[in-house]
């Protein structure tokens, strides 16, 4: 049966060969995707195709790249591989793509998750030329039932100049109906306040719309998303976690929050998914999510009662999730919600409900500014994601990660971050195997002590403590937030160095 049931809409189905001509060298393309859901099938490896033809006829072939945040392989993957992405905005994760963004080949912007919509209706970014979606059915009257992510679709549809449709048939077509895609996006000084009060509250509609005189192509695909891989919990993440869940109870215990805990918010990862796990273990009930990747942790608090509803602006399953999610899909309808990223990541929301947000690092210095994103301060990993969004307006946040890398070389607490994403006014909590610290409520001084006592791995407590006395020893008048500047950032140099901090 045809999902593309709207008459001017299939007058142009047609292949991705085919498709990929409305799109031209230097075109901004806005596609959708986000943690390897919803991403389009067919187009990026045909626009990859097009790109090498056109290279080995010595054109120059590239695009800028935006999409809610990372995608796949076959797409992110395909298209850097092609030397096809000159610009790429916000996140990335594919390893090839960011080697070319670390060799300077790609101009990467990242750019918090709930500020990439809004600064491309600021006009930030330039014109959007060509928006690439994936739906999973185009309706007769036009509107459009979204996928497996939504991102900034709605963004991207209301402000290209020329819209590809991809429908794929692999999206359950139980999905109309669990998606909330708010209509306004209203700019300053218009704006109004988003009346969003409980995390699973309805404020928009099921579908996505596009004016279908700007859709120049459908393209019909039935590929599956391509899923993400966690490894089990290894014991230095279910210590992590445990960690969290203790601080988590010490909370409860002093009225702080209540027994169902506030709406929780947990990145993806390994680590995140050991606490989702803990949570499942543990005696709380009846929790909720107002997140933007509902994992396989997540999916796996549904099925057993513990969470009762989430939020999400997509999905970051494996494969066996995902399948689980398809054979079951009726049972989810009215526990999962769909939205697009600037109203999953908003930050008036998210300080309103009281989020929980539980997101990892590479390191934290010892007075709690956190680096997210950067490898020895140059080399960018993945991106900041929302992170920010969450751990800036959330009630409490907790930054996570196993206290050493690359096999006991590198610590991830340090006298100074190489790149700080988060500041130490933004940090709540930190929390590897080896201890939490509440940074809440304490000077810096009293934070360095803390760290370094609570989370700092045995092997390198020692130099801490050292690195903070002389400090302190070095200027009587400046003890406030004491470094040693010739020697603060000297553990990276020395990795740099010998290939050990």
């Amino acid at each position: 049966m045809s999902r593309v049931t709207c008459p001017e809409v299939s007058s142009r189905i047609m292949t991705a060969e085919e498709a990929v001509e409305f799109i031209r060298p230097g075109d901004n393309v806005g596609m959708s995707g986000f943690t390897g859901a919803g991403y389009p099938k067919a187009i990026p490896p045909a626009l990859a195709a097009k790109a090498r033809a056109a290279h080995d006829a010595g054109e120059d072939f590239r695009i800028g790249l935006w999409t809610g945040a990372s995608t796949a392989p076959q797409a992110d993957g395909v298209l850097a591989e092609a030397h096809a992405i000159s610009k790429r905005l916000p996140y990335n994760s594919d390893p090839l793509l960011r080697r070319q963004i670390n060799a300077g080949e790609v101009d990467y912007v990242d750019a918090h998750l709930s500020h990439s919509a809004q600064q491309m209706w600021f006009g930030f970014y330039g014109p959007l030329d060509v928006a690439v979606i994936e739906v999973t059915a185009v309706l007769p009257d036009g509107l459009l039932v979204p996928g497996s992510s939504v991102g900034n679709n709605k963004t991207w549809l209301d402000q290209a100049d020329r819209v590809i449709l991809e429908v794929n048939h692999w999206q359950p077509r139980e999905l109309e109906g669990f998606h909330d895609i708010y209509p306004g996006t209203a700019l300053p000084p218009h704006r109004r306040p988003l009346v969003l009060t409980e995390p699973m509250q309805r404020i928009g509609e099921p579908y996505l719309k596009v004016d279908p005189a700007k859709v120049v192509a459908v393209v019909e695909t039935r590929e599956p998303d391509a899923g993400a891989a966690f490894s089990a919990p290894d014991d230095v993440s279910r210590a992590i976690a445990g960690h969290a869940l203790d601080f988590l109870r010490g909370e409860v215990g002093a009225g702080r929050m209540p027994p169902e805990l506030l709406p929780l918010q947990s990145g993806v990862g390994n680590v995140a998914n050991a606490v989702l796990q803990g949570l499942d273990d543990s005696e709380f009930t009846s929790l909720v999510a107002y997140t933007e990747v509902l994992q396989d942790g997540m999916l796996d608090l549904l099925d057993s009662g513990t969470l009762r509803a989430a939020s999400t602006a997509s999905f970051g399953l494996s494969r066996e999730g995902m399948e689980r999610f398809h054979s079951g899909i009726n049972g989810y309808k009215g526990r999962i919600l769909m939205r697009s990223e600037e109203i999953s990541n908003h930050p008036e929301v998210v300080r309103r409900l009281g989020v929980i947000a539980m997101n990892g690092m590479i390191e934290a210095d010892i007075y709690g500014n956190v680096n997210s994103t950067h490898v020895m301060g140059s080399s960018v990993m993945n991106g900041i994601g929302g992170s920010g969004d969450f751990a800036r307006n959330a009630y409490l946040n907790f930054f996570l990660t196993p206290s050493t890398a690359k096999g006991g070389a590198i610590s991830t607490i340090v006298p100074m971050v190489s790149h700080v994403d988060h500041t130490e006014h933004d940090v709540h909590v930190v929390v590897t195997e080896h201890g939490l610290a509440d940074l809440r409520g304490l000077s810096p001084r009293a934070r360095a002590e803390r760290i370094i006592a609570n989370c700092a791995h045995p092997d390198f407590r020692p130099r801490l403590r050292d690195y903070l006395e002389r400090a302190l020893a070095q200027r009587p008048d400046a003890r406030h937030t004491p470094h040693l500047l010739d020697e603060a950032l000297s553990w990276h140099q020395r990795y740099l160095d010998t290939g050990r901090m």
